[in-house]
């Protein structure tokens, strides 16, 4: 999951690939606005066939508690 996760990241913000670990923050790190967070969300839906809380989802900081959250939705 953390692969495709980070090409979606990718599509959205100018971060190199190899650089992004499970402890990267999307703001901070990252370059995240919450527009584009929330765009990337939307493509997460898609991707790994899951029903989002955008709400919810947006309250993780980190690639990995976004993974966390991701893999208990299904």
């Amino acid at each position: 999951m953390l692969e495709n996760l980070k090409d979606l990241i990718c599509r959205y913000v100018d971060a190199d690939f190899d650089e992004i670990s499970e402890d990267s923050r999307f703001a901070e790190d990252l370059g995240f606005n919450s527009y584009d967070l929330m765009c990337m969300l939307g493509d997460c839906e898609d991707e790994f066939d899951v029903e989002i809380d955008e709400s919810e989802a947006a309250s993780k900081k980190t690639v990995g508690e976004l993974i966390e959250y991701l893999g208990g939705q299904n």
